[in-house]
C-alpha cells in the first residue's frame, strides 16, 4: 500500500446504502478537499435512517445522499477502488480488469444484519462507522 493520497477513490458495497455511503462521507470529511470521492453498490438499496443518525453524530450530513449502482457511475477514472463486501469486490475486479486501477478489499460488517433492541442496532452501526473511520485514517495517515 502506498502512502500517497489518491486523486480519486470509489467505495463499493452491496447496495450503496450503508457501508459505502459511510465510507464516502468519512473520506470526504477527512480528505474531500484533496480527493474526489464517490460510492456505489452492486445494486441500489434504500437510504437507511440509522446511517444518517450515526453519521450525524460526527457532523457528517448524508441527508442528500442517493444510492447508485456501478452502472450509474458517470466516471470510472478512479485511482483506487475500496470494496467492502465480497460481491462488490467481484464486481470491481470485473470493472477494472482492463484498467490500471488499484482495488483493495476491506471486509466490513453489514450492521443491518444485527437483530436486537434499537440500542443494539445503533451500536452495530456505530461499530461499522468507527471501523471504517479507523481504516481510512490508518490507510491515509501520512496525508
Amino acid at each position: 500500500m502506498s502512502d500517497d493520497l489518491p486523486g480519486a477513490v470509489l467505495f463499493a458495497c452491496g447496495q450503496n446504502c450503508i457501508r459505502s455511503p459511510m465510507a464516502e462521507g468519512l473520506m470526504k470529511h477527512f480528505y474531500g478537499h484533496r480527493v474526489h470521492v464517490q460510492s456505489c453498490g452492486v445494486k441500489i438499496g434504500k437510504n437507511d435512517m440509522f446511517v444518517q443518525a450515526v453519521m450525524d453524530e460526527m457532523g457528517i450530513d448524508l441527508s442528500s445522499f442517493h444510492p447508485r449502482s456501478f452502472e450509474e457511475l458517470e466516471d470510472t477514472n478512479f485511482d483506487l477502488v475500496i470494496t467492502l463486501s465480497p460481491r462488490a469486490h467481484h464486481k470491481a475486479m470485473e470493472m477494472t480488469r482492463t484498467m490500471a486501477i488499484e482495488v483493495e478489499y476491506w471486509p466490513t460488517m453489514d450492521p443491518s444484519t444485527v437483530a436486537g433492541s434499537r440500542q443494539q442496532v445503533v451500536d452495530a452501526y456505530r461499530a461499522t462507522r468507527n471501523s471504517l473511520e479507523n481504516r481510512i485514517r490508518d490507510r491515509f495517515k501520512n496525508n
